[in-house]
């Protein structure tokens, strides 16, 4: 697919992927796709990623059910980082949140706060946190 070889990857072939409601703007993911990911996101319609912690391809959902339906991919001047625009269908955030930035910086006192409710419990679906 001659748009994916266009872009630029890191030395793992890895490209970054903001993922964005697309109804909403809000700012759901981030993760990394490499080719095969993104082919197969444009060919189902469905993100698929690469996770650099687990060393594994993985479709978003295929563990839970919350899963993202693309409606436009776009990428930065560079081509090296991916916009998403998709529709959320449950979580976007394997810790059970509607989106992966639910933790604020308090200035004052340089601590982290949950701002966010829990959609689903993680021990429920993957059988751990």
């Amino acid at each position: 697919m001659q748009g994916i070889e266009d872009l630029k990857y890191d030395a793992n072939g890895l490209i970054p992927a903001i993922v964005q409601d697309a109804d909403t703007g809000e700012v759901l993911m981030m993760a990394y796709m490499n080719k095969n990911s993104l082919a197969d996101s444009i060919r189902t319609g469905k993100t698929h990623f690469w996770s650099r912690s687990r060393q594994k391809y993985w479709m978003k959902g295929e563990s839970s059910g919350h899963t993202q339906d693309i409606q436009e991919i776009l990428i930065d001047c560079d081509k090296d980082t991916l916009l998403i625009k998709a529709k959320q269908h449950g979580a976007a955030c394997h810790e059970g949140y509607r989106n992966c930035f639910y933790r604020r910086l308090d200035p004052g006192t340089g601590q982290w706060s949950i701002v966010a409710e829990k959609l689903f419990d993680p021990a429920a679906v993957y059988g751990k946190k």
